[in-house]
């Protein structure tokens, strides 16, 4: 199952210097994985794919479901969690992290930009 980039991407490039395979690809300005090169990392010395492990934002690089079902299964799931309440704790760990890190991305770029 290869990644996805959404609309979310805040366009960092972090996951350009980070993927093993150089499977991100910039095209038109616009951020995408190129499906015949993902491997999601497997096979190498990473244990989580690292365009998601590397990703600022919480939904900018997001595993792209390999059949109709899996992804409707992904979806609600998701969606039920959210209804009730029972979101992961490393879901929610993760969230926060990123939140962070684009924060600080952020603050670092204007520091350069005023430098």
């Amino acid at each position: 199952m290869a990644y996805k980039i959404t609309s979310q991407c805040i366009s960092c490039n972090l996951c350009l210097s980070i993927c093993p395979t150089g499977a991100v690809k910039v095209v038109d300005g616009q951020h995408w994985i190129d499906s015949e090169l993902c491997t999601n990392c497997i096979g190498t010395v990473y244990t989580v794919p690292q365009c998601k492990a590397g990703c600022p934002t919480c939904d900018g690089c997001v595993k792209q479901p390999s059949d109709y079902w899996e992804g409707w299964f992904t979806k609600y799931n998701h969606v039920l969690a959210k209804l009730t309440n029972k979101q992961d704790y490393w879901e929610r760990w993760f969230n926060c992290y990123s939140q962070k890190f684009s924060e600080q991305l952020q603050k670092r770029q204007q520091q350069v930009l005023e430098a």
